[in-house]
C-alpha cells in the first residue's frame, strides 16, 4: 500500500515537472518573439549579480521577460535533478532510472545552450535550445505516463484476436507523426530565431499567390512594398521555409485524423488510445488556427507564444501515444509467444 502511494505521488511530481517544462518553453517563446533574449547580457550571472539575488526593482522590460526565463529554467533544473534521485532510488525498472538520468543530462545540456546563445551571440544555438527544450518536455511527459497507474494495467488489456495485428502499424503512424511535428518544430524555431519580420504576411495565400514567386523580380517588388512599410527586406530561402512550415503542418493534420479514424477502427476498445487521439485531432485544429492567426497579427508575441506552447502538446500527445502503442504491441508480442510454444509443452505433458 505505502508502495502503491509513494508510486502516486512520484506521478504527481512527474506531471508537476512536465507543466514547470511547458512554463518554461512557454517564457522562453516569450523572450524570443519579443526579441529580448540578450536584454541581460551576462551568463550565469546577471548585470554581476548572483541570479538568484538580483534585484526585483531592476525587473523591468526585457529584463523581466530574460530573467523570469532564467529563474523559471533553474527551477525545472532543480525539480528534474529532484526527478531523477526519486527514480533511482523508488523505482526497480532500470530503464525508468535511465531516463531520469537522461533527463538530468538533457536539463545540464540545455542550461549551458542557452548560456552560450547569451555569450557567443550566435542564433544557430538558439534554434538547438528551443529544439532541445521541445524534446525535453517529451521526455519529462514520457516518465510521467509510465509513471501512471495504467501504464501497468496496459499490460492485462484483452484483444480480439482478429485485430491483433492492427497495432503495428497505429504505432508506426503514430512514431511517423511524431517525428513530423518535431520537425515541425525544429522549423518554426528556425524562423523564430533569424529575428525578422515574417516573410509571408498573409494566409492562406502567400504573398497574393497559392505559390509564391520568387523570381528576382518579384522579389524586387516585394521587398519594395516591405520597405515602404519599414519591413525587413526577404530572400527566396526565408519564404520557401514559411511555405515548408505550411505544407508540413497541411501533412500533419492529415496524419492525426487518419491515425484517429484508424483508432477508431482497429483499436477502440483501448479507452485511453481513443481519447488521446481524439484530443489530438483537437490541438491540431487549435495549433492551425493559431498558425494562421500568429500571420494574421504580424507575429504578436503571445499568440505566436501560445502557438509554440500547443506545438509542445502535441509533440507530448505523439510521445505518449507512441509509448502506449509500444506497450500494447509488448503484450500481444508476449500472448503471441506463449501461444506458440503451448502446444510444445503439451506434448510433453
Amino acid at each position: 500500500m505505502s508502495s502503491t502511494r509513494s508510486t502516486s505521488w512520484l506521478n504527481r511530481f512527474a506531471w508537476f515537472t512536465a507543466v514547470a517544462t511547458l512554463l518554461l518553453i512557454c517564457s522562453g517563446g516569450m523572450v524570443t518573439s519579443k526579441n529580448v533574449g540578450l536584454a541581460v547580457p551576462d551568463w550565469p550571472t546577471t548585470f554581476g549579480y548572483n541570479m538568484f539575488l538580483f534585484p526585483f526593482s531592476k525587473w523591468i522590460g526585457g529584463i523581466l521577460f530574460e530573467h523570469t526565463h532564467r529563474l523559471i529554467a533553474s527551477t525545472v533544473g532543480i525539480l528534474t535533478i529532484v526527478l531523477a534521485i526519486w527514480l533511482w532510488f523508488g523505482q526497480d525498472r532500470q530503464f525508468l532510472r535511465n531516463l531520469g538520468l537522461i533527463a538530468v543530462a538533457g536539463v545540464i545540456l540545455q542550461g549551458i545552450l542557452g548560456g552560450l546563445r547569451v555569450t557567443m551571440l550566435k542564433d544557430e544555438i538558439g534554434i538547438f535550445h528551443a529544439c532541445l527544450a521541445q524534446a525535453f518536455l517529451g521526455l519529462i511527459v514520457l516518465i510521467a505516463v509510465i509513471t501512471t497507474n495504467f501504464w501497468r494495467s496496459l499490460a492485462n488489456i484483452g484483444f480480439d484476436p482478429s485485430r491483433r495485428r492492427g497495432i503495428a502499424p497505429i504505432r508506426m503512424m503514430a512514431i511517423a507523426t511524431t517525428i513530423a511535428i518535431y520537425a515541425q518544430l525544429a522549423l518554426g524555431a528556425t524562423m523564430r530565431h533569424q529575428h525578422k519580420d515574417l516573410p509571408i504576411l498573409d494566409f492562406p495565400t502567400a504573398n497574393g499567390a497559392w505559390i509564391p514567386d520568387t523570381s528576382a523580380s518579384a522579389l524586387a517588388k516585394t521587398n519594395a512594398w516591405r520597405d515602404a512599410r519599414a519591413l525587413s527586406d526577404v530572400t527566396p530561402l526565408q519564404i520557401w521555409l514559411q511555405m515548408a512550415h505550411r505544407f508540413l503542418a497541411l501533412l500533419i493534420g492529415i496524419a492525426v485524423i487518419v491515425f484517429c479514424a484508424r483508432v477508431w477502427r482497429e483499436a477502440r476498445h483501448v479507452a485511453v488510445l481513443r481519447r488521446l487521439s481524439n484530443f489530438w485531432v483537437v490541438f491540431f485544429f487549435v495549433q492551425f488556427t493559431l498558425g494562421a492567426w500568429t500571420i494574421w497579427s504580424n507575429k504578436a508575441a503571445d499568440i505566436a507564444t501560445a502557438h509554440v506552447a500547443v506545438g509542445a502538446i502535441m509533440l507530448s500527445f505523439g510521445m505518449s501515444i507512441s509509448a502506449i502503442c509500444w506497450r500494447i504491441l509488448q503484450k500481444q508480442r508476449a500472448e503471441t509467444s506463449a501461444t506458440a510454444i503451448e502446444p510444445k509443452g503439451a506434448a510433453f505433458a
